[in-house]
């Protein structure tokens, strides 16, 4: 795939096409959909806050000449706002080629979302397990629909904790973010094995940016208690962590390049997976458990009482 050298300029023409990208008002969601409309694409910037996702905005107007962008709120901590951007944007976009569900939230102190989730597990699997079979019918009707989920190298640490899901026993910053993020990659993959059951020709895949410098980094680094420890993190995302473009091209080309395959899983190439070009990469093997994945699945359907009915039916 040419992953040593594969940058943003060779993304293929867009043209036609028509994106949602959650997270889209800084960091890696900024740059995804900065691209993706530098190349043609019609990207729904899908942001929590009304004032950065305006500066976003803005910003991507000055940066491309006339490029085909629009903003509307979107709260993965609140299934109403959920379901009224899905609303919005099928009735907008009634086609809808790629969805990147790509915001997310990282090691912060335990928090609920307006539903009573845990706040990572709620924000960074269960709003965006809603959201993708929200938008589904829109998915369906394009030609070659693809959805990409941002993870993380964390998911190595996952568990999924089906007694706790919650957290309302033990809560750990770091070990509640690595259940959301494994929660990313049993969905992605069990997406795939449901959509190719039905005979939905869609692609589902992974990535994850590496150690990358990004608002998600800094918001981590200020959750540490002692000073001392805080800043000695803010100094190795300095010196180590990779820009924000730089690690949104996982994502840019999972998103884009027609070589990807359902079900792969993408990562930088360099310093252990930290920094670099897009590669295809291994997830850890509890991420390809099928029965791990369904029960997940059922679970995260009660929760959030949106049904994938899209994928319950043979073609």
């Amino acid at each position: 795939m040419g992953s040593l050298s594969w940058t943003a300029d060779q993304i293929p023409a867009l043209t036609g096409r028509t994106a949602v990208v959650t997270g889209a008002n800084a960091g890696l969601g900024y740059h995804v959909a900065l691209e993706l409309a530098r190349y043609g694409a019609c990207v729904v910037l899908a942001c929590r806050d009304p004032r950065r996702g305006e500066a976003a905005l803005a910003r991507i107007r000055r940066e491309l000449a006339r490029p085909c962008v629009e903003l509307r709120p979107l709260d993965l901590g609140d299934l109403n706002s959920v379901r009224g951007f899905a609303a919005r944007v099928t009735s907008e976009h009634p086609v809808l080629d790629l969805l990147v569900n790509n915001a997310g939230i990282m090691a912060i102190p335990r928090a609920l979302t307006a539903d009573g989730f845990e706040r990572q597990f709620g924000v960074n699997h269960l709003g965006h397990f809603a959201l993708t079979g929200l938008l589904l019918p829109a998915l369906r009707s394009a030609p070659d629909p693809r959805v990409v989920t941002v993870s993380s190298q964390a998911h190595v640490m996952g568990t999924i904790d089906f007694d706790d899901l919650m957290a309302e026993r033990r809560y750990g910053p770091w070990r509640a973010y690595g259940q959301s993020k494994l929660a990313n990659l049993l969905f992605t993959f069990e997406l795939q094995r449901r959509a190719d059951r039905a005979g939905m020709p869609l692609t589902s895949v992974a990535t994850h940016p590496g150690y990358a410098a990004t608002n998600l980094q800094n918001a981590a680094a200020r959750t540490r208690r002692r000073a001392w420890v805080r800043h000695a993190s803010a100094a190795v995302t300095r010196l180590v962590a990779q820009p924000a473009a730089q690690g949104a091209l996982t994502t840019l080309y999972a998103a884009t390049m027609p070589d990807v395959r359902g079900g792969e899983f993408f990562g930088p190439d360099s310093f252990g997976g930290s920094r670099g070009h897009p590669t295809r990469v291994k997830a850890a093997a509890k991420a390809h458990d099928p029965e791990t994945a369904a029960r997940l699945w059922d679970r995260s359907e009660e929760l959030t009482a949106v049904a994938f009915r899209e994928l319950d039916s043979s073609p």
